[in-house]
């Protein structure tokens, strides 16, 4: 099994890394399955209502917090959405259902993680060599020597 986790997803850079990271990984180790766990700001439209598009989720009001989970293969990819439930305090309670449209078109920087056909020897090392300028290495990916 192979993890990698971001130090940080602070800003549109960071994301744009670790999406470009985790490719170059899918590579280098022949990765033939990825899932991805992500916690989200999700905006939704009322019913009937198109949705507003002029301000990001996060700067909503009516922002709701889940956690998005994406898996996928070669030829197959699903997501599910799970809004976080929270306590009249703020703590996390649990998660609950998502009743909403589902995600048949899953488009953006953390979509088709991995290569479209099998990586050739060379694309593999290449990949690796990259990984390794970054610090990225064969033990810290397979959880040997901390995080990431």
């Amino acid at each position: 099994m192979i993890q990698f986790v971001p130090d940080s997803l602070k800003d549109v850079r960071a994301k744009d890394n670790f999406a470009n990271t985790a490719r170059l990984i899918c590579i280098g180790y022949e990765v033939t399955a990825a899932v991805l766990v992500l916690e989200a700001w999700i905006k939704m439209a009322k019913l009937d209502e198109t949705l507003d598009m002029t301000e990001p989720p996060s700067e909503a009001f009516d922002r709701r917090e889940a956690v998005v989970l994406t898996g996928e293969t070669v030829e197959h990819g699903r997501r599910m959405l799970l809004p976080i439930i929270r306590t009249d305090a703020g703590g996390f309670f649990g998660f609950g259902e998502h009743d909403g449209p589902q995600f048949d078109n899953f488009q953006g920087r953390f979509a088709q993680l991995l290569p479209p056909k099998r990586p050739r020897a060379e694309e593999r090392e290449l990949a690796r060599a990259m990984l390794a300028a970054m610090g990225v290495t064969e033990g810290r990916v397979r959880g040997v020597g901390g995080r990431n």
